[in-house]
């Protein structure tokens, strides 16, 4: 394939105002016989569109898309590679949530009443979504779990102080602002000073695994908090910062899951209770725990999660053939 004399046409959509660029004109030229295939495929052979698409002058530094690819799953109607400014993560709920929507209204799955299941295939795995009449979008996670409990780490900067580790279908530091001494209502620039410090910390101290692929073992982010941990509380904010520092607008779906696994799994919350999660946005999404599902070595729960997306235009892109800066670059 040669990506740099193609067209490209995208959906713009957001979540709570993060950005999903959903691309879906590359079905025949990704290839895999399951999604971690498929993303090892792009990543070795295609990694220029994702810079293409992601980086500057297309793009920022904080942008996101989400990549169709055919799915390979018994329950899937489409699957799909998220990629962002370092890479290509294992899930991503706020993606999920738009996707849900973008299936339905272009014709990928019919419509029915009250709710349209989505299949969505994820490298993380078969998550289920429902569109309601009203447009808002709730789905299942994958297993989540919590990896480890009251970790202790050394923070440059900071000192020691312990952190939860948990999977909502990509794997998480979680801690209050307050511990590594920053606010949510503070300067931006510190808050993801110190979730890169934390994510640099725990990297070096610990290798968190998953049970069942490989590819899914690594720490993707860290997510500080108000520390509000109960639904009797009120809402939590959070803002988890991923990949190369990157910083989600949305409560963020696959974050949201992992702190509803770690409340779980320190009995603070119960099956069914409703929770809310607050972005820097003011954006919300309600999740809650499903139950209690089997995944070796892990008491698990799969926790479901809603939100609301919506569309933010349409557009073309494409590279001239003497543009090398065009190619993608980054400025912070």
């Amino acid at each position: 394939m040669n990506w740099q004399s193609r067209s490209f046409d995208t959906i713009e959509m957001h979540t709570g105002g993060e950005p999903v660029r959903i691309i879906p004109g590359l079905y025949d030229d990704i290839h895999g016989a399951d999604i971690l295939a498929k993303r090892r495929d792009m990543r070795e052979r295609l990694d220029g569109v994702r810079r293409l698409l992601m980086f500057e002058p297309r793009g920022h530094y904080d942008m996101y898309g989400a990549v169709l690819v055919r799915p390979s799953l018994p329950g899937a109607d489409l699957a799909v590679l998220f990629i962002h400014n370092e890479g290509y993560s294992t899930m991503c709920g706020h993606a999920v949530i738009a996707l849900a929507r973008y299936a339905v209204e272009h014709g990928l799955v019919p419509r029915s009443a009250p709710l349209t299941r989505v299949g969505i295939e994820c490298p993380c795995g078969l998550v289920t979504a429902w569109l309601a009449e009203d447009g808002s979008v709730s789905f299942d996670s994958v297993p989540a779990f919590a990896f480890a409990l009251d970790h202790p780490v050394h923070v440059a900067g900071i000192g020691k102080l312990n952190v939860d580790i948990g999977y909502g279908g990509a794997f998480y530091a979680v801690t209050s602002a307050a511990k590594l001494g920053v606010s949510l209502d503070g300067r931006l620039r510190d808050v993801v000073d110190a979730a890169s410090a934390l994510s640099e910390a725990v990297r070096r101290s610990i290798s968190v695994r998953h049970p069942e692929a490989e590819d899914l073992g690594f720490l993707y982010g860290s997510i500080l908090t108000d520390g509000v941990e109960r639904a009797g509380d009120g809402p939590s904010r959070n803002v988890c910062v991923f990949a190369d520092a990157e910083v989600d607008r949305s409560p963020t779906g696959s974050g949201v899951t992992t702190r509803m696994a770690l409340r779980h799994a320190r009995g603070l919350v119960a099956a069914g209770e409703a929770c809310e999660f607050e972005s820097l946005t003011g954006a919300r999404f309600t999740a809650s725990v499903n139950g209690v599902v089997s995944l070796p070595g892990h008491d698990a729960v799969t926790v479901r999660v809603s939100g609301r997306a919506h569309y933010s235009g349409r557009a073309s892109w494409t590279l001239e053939a003497d543009d090398d800066i065009g190619r993608g670059f980054l400025l912070r």
